[in-house]
């Protein structure tokens, strides 16, 4: 059995756990708001989902226990990854009018029900795996995946162009009013362009488990990148208490 802090799995439950810390003291500055929920949701969703991961892969436990812990954390990590998605729709649901606020909305919750859809089929055939060993399970558990991080990545590019839009309009608007300023120093600082680039780790991920062996763990070259992407997306609620 490995020693908890001689595993990624411990510094990512560690990184969700303070992230989670973190938006509590900035929500103890200023107020609880649905923005400023959304960091500590996935946080700690992060934070249990990540230590549930090191006690099914490194425990001597049985294929029981094994499976309930796969299914939390399986769970867990849906509303880890498809809640980050949640800050911009709550961004665009308030600015956006009329045509543009249907469509996105439409879109949003349509792909939103197809990553609930994968991630359930995931969870399924995951839990079937580990109790009978079925190779062709771990196949299914891997398309499912693929899925999973196609339609996260629609549901993260869909919410980028929107956000981009409404950030070129703004940026249209400020010249307009003769009140630009420098462009790069405005794009830094901009909520739109820093959560788009959510959109950029979910593409990564959806491509990176197209080349990834069933059920590898983080032994082949792509899993590795997916490890690393995936920290970026843990590391990611600091952006988002950044501009709350």
């Amino acid at each position: 059995m490995a020693v908890y802090y001689e595993t990624s799995w411990s510094i990512l439950s560690t990184i969700g756990l303070a992230n989670f810390f973190f938006a509590w003291i900035v929500v103890g500055v200023t107020k609880l708001t649905f923005l400023s929920a959304v960091p500590i949701v996935v946080s700690a969703a992060s934070a249990v989902a990540n230590g549930l991961c090191y006690y099914a892969w490194y425990m001597d436990s049985s294929k029981a226990s094994t499976a309930s812990a796969y299914a939390v954390a399986d769970i867990l990590w849906m509303i880890q990854e498809a809640g980050l998605s949640f800050y911009s729709y709550a961004i665009l649901s308030q600015v956006l009018r009329n045509r543009k606020r249907l469509v996105f909305l439409v879109l949003f919750w349509v792909f939103m029900l197809c990553v609930l859809m994968a991630r359930l089929i995931l969870l399924a055939y995951r839990i079937k795996s580990i109790l009978q060993g079925d190779q062709i399970f771990k196949t299914i558990v891997n398309g499912a995946h693929v899925g999973y991080f196609m339609s996260l990545a629609t549901v993260e590019c869909l919410s980028a162009f929107f956000l981009l839009h409404t950030f070129a309009a703004a940026k249209n608007k400020r010249e307009q009013a003769s009140l630009g300023s420098d462009f790069m120093r405005h794009l830094m600082r901009s909520t739109e362009v820093r959560l788009a680039l959510l959109a950029l780790i979910g593409v990564a991920r959806a491509i990176t488990f197209l080349f990834q062996p069933p059920i590898s763990g983080a032994v082949s070259t792509s899993s590795q990148i997916d490890v690393f992407l995936y920290s970026l997306e843990c590391l990611f609620p600091v952006m988002l208490l950044s501009v709350s």
